[in-house]
């Protein structure tokens, strides 16, 4: 129930200018067989942790009994940084259904916590800065 799953292509795709160097580097002198595979292993090993840091996040939002679900998706909106859509919140909530985290987003709305960039399926909102 923590998480369908963690997306290491997510991961790899975030820090894509990293990982084409990183191979770029770890392919140096491959066809003379003297090409040092570390560089790629260390940052294949830090993709898995990063990973693992989001499960143990998204771990530690899990909680059971009534409004539960709502101090998930609540939490998670405070810790966005920047612009965030409601699939970004659907990605670290998904056991949160797309209508309960639009109804949240609607009365954080009318709270003044945060607001609506935009309309439609690409809005975009942002948390009120006071």
């Amino acid at each position: 129930m923590v998480g369908k799953y963690i997306s290491l292509e997510r991961i790899v795709e975030q820090s894509k200018e990293t990982y084409y160097g990183t191979l770029n580097k770890s392919s140096q002198g491959w066809h003379e067989a003297k090409h040092d595979v570390i560089p790629w292993f260390n940052y294949f090993l830090g993709t898995v942790l990063n990973a693992y840091k989001e499960f143990e996040d998204r771990a530690g939002n899990v909680k059971t009994g009534r409004g539960a679900k709502t101090e998930i998706v609540i939490k998670t909106i405070e810790g966005q940084h920047g612009d965030f859509s409601i699939s970004d919140i659907e990605r670290a909530c998904p056991n949160v259904s797309r209508v309960m985290i639009k109804k949240i987003l609607m009365q954080m709305q009318k709270d003044k916590k945060i607001k609506s960039l935009g309309k439609g399926q690409s809005a975009k909102w942002a948390r009120m800065v006071y």
